[in-house]
């Protein structure tokens, strides 16, 4: 039976036919919906991680129990999880065990766009490529055999093309894989200097046999037309240069490493003058070029940005229909909170006590932007409370008065805490605010600790944040409502004088989950136009005829609005 399938959807079903018996993943564009669509095939237990390396960590320790396991991030999760990666290569498995990263070339959703490829070559494991959804599906299967066969992790690099693009896809049955169980193995599991320096000449004669296997793998392509052009890639840079270059060969990689030397030098030997595409970084480029073989890739694709057929044309100056001008000029339109936003009452806050604001990843990396202009750095998750601190041990007593870490519910969880502790610890004094919309919104509204349900949407113990950071050792955390503006100025003023550490946990739901009951209203007889609301930067307020105008359909009644205007002019009233 065929069916339409995305990139993430295909893998989850690859994994459901290859046998996967346990997921783990933490959420994060464009990889999320990976486990959510696992979770829909009940034989597979999923679970959101905390964070990455748990993530990982958690689906190893299956693997070393002899069960098919796979872990899913994106580009920068792998980061947090490197650490475990590059020993398990030196372990091996029991379980096929396959590491999902989905890469961001464009960065539609991330804060780099660094190329995940050079993990492989770096921890020394195979990496596979696929170029649509059926062979997402078809080398997940193939990863899984890959990994048991050569007894090692395996790196499966998506992107957000191949991610979110739907192709249609070939379902077929399902393979048992029963879990085999675990049998301690000391000599094999345990990380010591004595074992690993055992286990690293075994990891390089690895990589030679898998060399040799990829020299046959039937999932690479080789399309001899034009002999004068030949392209080698592999991904979605495949389907984009076989539209811009449709007669001319190719050599189609779906291993990426090891690299197929002899297949490659073969090509090689077919044509004329060959090219490389590939997006970002010259990973496939450098390594052959390493061999001796002349071709053209970066001094023409750029290394920046996402690869499409218009930027292939114009790197190889090919005309294209020039594009139907529009007549009417489309106005910039910049992220915003949602209407409602629980967030956007603290950054309003924040704004008007002009502190200096630390942020993290989520969706209140978006109370940068006017006319909020809450925050001031974001560097990665968890950074915000380590960034705060580290500035409060640089600044002068007047400036610690100033400084606020900005940090969300499941980010918190993820990789804030150990900061909370070392802020603890070495006596620091920055004020924490917890942005806490019970819920990781950002990518989809995925359950953390924090929630009380599990990935299947199961009751399960929920972890309290204000007891947590009891536990870390701050005496000083408060509770408030985002809605209430002078509560929260009253207690975050407050705070940020103190020379101790304190944490203002933010409470309300992430107003995408609620059913709104109220609208607010403007009563245009006494509304001046002073536009002190705008200063809230809502999508559902707006000017009309010199006076304010919010959008009925758009407000969900939060009530900050009423809260700011002076004249007293907005109200609420119920929803249609």
């Amino acid at each position: 039976m065929k069916v339409l399938l995305s990139g993430n959807e295909a893998v989850a079903r690859g994994a459901y036919e290859a046998g996967c018996n346990i997921a783990t993943a933490y959420p994060g564009t464009p990889s999320t919906e990976i486990l959510e669509n696992l979770r829909k095939y009940k034989d597979i237990y999923v679970e959101w991680a905390t964070n990455e390396k748990v993530a990982f960590e958690v689906a190893v320790g299956a693997s070393f129990a002899g069960a098919r396991t796979l872990v899913a991030m994106k580009h920068v999760g792998l980061n947090v999880a490197a650490d475990p990666l590059f020993t398990v290569s030196y372990e091996g498995v029991n379980g096929g065990f396959v590491v999902i990263t989905a890469d961001d070339p464009g960065m539609w959703s991330s804060q780099n766009e660094q190329d995940n490829r050079w993990y492989a070559l770096m921890a020394k494991i195979p990496m596979l490529e696929p170029s649509d959804s059926q062979e997402a599906k078809d080398l997940i299967k193939l990863g899984f055999d890959i990994s048991e066969e050569f007894d090692t992790p395996l790196l499966f690099r998506m992107t957000t093309r191949i991610c979110h693009s739907s192709t249609p896809v070939t379902l077929e049955d399902k393979i048992n894989h029963p879990i085999k169980g675990y049998v301690p193995n000391v000599s094999k599991f345990l990380c010591l200097p004595s074992n690993a320096r055992r286990w690293h000449p075994i990891v390089e004669n690895r990589l030679l046999k898998l060399q040799a296997y990829n020299e046959q793998l039937n999932k690479n392509l080789m399309e001899i037309n034009d002999t004068s052009i030949g392209i080698i890639t592999s991904g979605i840079s495949y389907q984009y240069a076989k539209e811009v270059f449709p007669d001319a060969s190719f050599l189609k990689l779906s291993m990426t490493y090891p690299l197929p030397i002899k297949l490659i030098k073969e090509f090689a030997g077919k044509v004329k003058k060959i090219y490389v595409i590939e997006e970002n970084d010259p990973f496939l480029e450098n390594n052959i070029k390493i061999l001796g073989i002349q071709v053209t890739g970066k001094d023409k694709i750029p290394i920046c940005g996402e690869l499409t057929q218009a930027v292939l044309k114009k790197s190889f100056d090919i005309s294209t229909p020039k594009p139907t001008e529009l007549t009417v000029k489309i106005p910039e339109r910049p992220p915003v909170l949602c209407p409602g936003c629980p967030h956007r009452g603290a950054f309003y806050t924040i704004n008007k006590l002009k502190l200096h604001a630390m942020g993290d990843i989520g969706c209140y990396t978006l109370g940068a932007f006017p006319p909020l202009n809450a925050l001031e750095t974001c560097v990665c998750m968890g950074a915000s409370i380590s960034n705060a601190y580290g500035i409060e041990r640089a600044s002068t007593p007047e400036d610690k008065t100033k400084l606020v870490a900005v940090i969300g519910d499941s980010t918190f969880f993820h990789t804030g805490v150990p900061a909370l502790i070392n802020l603890v610890y070495n006596n620091g004094c920055t004020t924490v605010l917890i942005l806490d919309n019970l819920i990781t919104a950002m990518t989809g509204h995925q359950q953390h600790p924090g929630t009380g349900k599990t990935a299947r949407e199961e009751p399960a113990r929920k972890v309290s944040i204000e007891e947590l950071v009891k536990g870390c050792g701050v005496k000083r955390v408060f509770i408030v409502d985002p809605y209430n503006l002078d509560e929260l100025k009253t207690i975050l003023k407050r705070e940020v004088a103190i020379p101790e550490p304190s944490v203002i946990i933010a409470r309300r739901d992430c107003v995408l989950r609620i059913k709104p009951q109220f609208a607010m209203k403007v009563n245009n007889e006494t509304c001046t136009g002073c536009k002190l609301c705008v200063n809230l930067g809502c999508p559902a307020l707006t000017f009309k005829d010199n006076k304010a105008y919010i959008d009925h359909i758009l407000c969900t009644g939060c009530g900050l609005c009423q809260q700011v205007c002076v004249k007293k002019s907005i109200s609420q009233e119920p929803k249609c």
